[in-house]
Parts: structure tokens; sequence; C-alpha cells
């Protein structure tokens, strides 16, 4: 089962994330765990990741919390450019956690649609 390669952007700050590694494991996998918040993102990154999903920026924003209002990034004038922008400045602006495999990729919310991503 380690052949399939699994990557989860995870935030252990997060319980969903939390929860979405511990169901991965559960599975018998082990999965490459990426603390975004800590190693940050690339734009090139994100824009593969959000395509791959099929998926926006705005859409994979983080709302919660104050941070997206305070940066202006709720108005929907703003656009994917400056939101990817403010992403890779602030890597806690996107959604978490985020799983890829070669299934695909996707937002694991609730924790249970990381499943889907296994074999």
């Amino acid at each position: 089962m380690s052949d399939f390669p699994i990557t989860i952007f995870h935030n252990p700050q997060c319980g969903t994330s939390r929860n979405a590694l511990a169901l991965i494991r559960e599975r018998g996998y082990e999965p490459q765990v990426i603390e975004y918040v800590k190693v940050g993102w690339t734009k090139d990154q994100l824009k593969d990741l959000f395509a791959r999903m099929g998926v926006r920026p705005r859409q994979m924003m983080r709302t919660k919390g104050a941070l997206a209002g305070e940066l202006g990034l709720l108005d929907e004038s703003v656009g994917d450019e400056a939101i990817l922008d403010a992403m890779v400045k602030n890597p806690i602006l996107v959604e978490r956690p985020v799983v890829a495999t070669p299934k695909g990729v996707a937002l694991a919310r609730p924790a249970e649609k990381a499943i889907d991503l296994l074999p």
C-alpha cells in the first residue's frame, strides 16, 4: 500500500485536518505531511492544486477568522491573482486540509472526503 503516494497539506491546529490525517493512517497509509503554515505555498503550487480540484482561489480561501476581511479579500471584485498573492503571503488563508493522490485532489471537509481519494 505504501507505493500509493498521498500528500496532505496539514495544519495540526485544525481538528478537521487532524481527523483527515488519522483516517488516512487508519487505512494503512503514511502520507507525506506538509505543514503548509510553516513551509508556505508557492503561487504555481496553488494554481496547480486548484486547477486539479477544478476550483478558483476564492473557493479555497479561508473566510473563518478575520484575516480575509482585514485584507479586503471578501469583496467580490478582488481577482484570483490578488487572492493567490495573499495566500502566498499568508498561508493560513488556504482552506484545509487539502489531500492529493493519483486519484485527485480535494478539500477534505469533512475529513471523510479524504477516503474517496484512496485506492
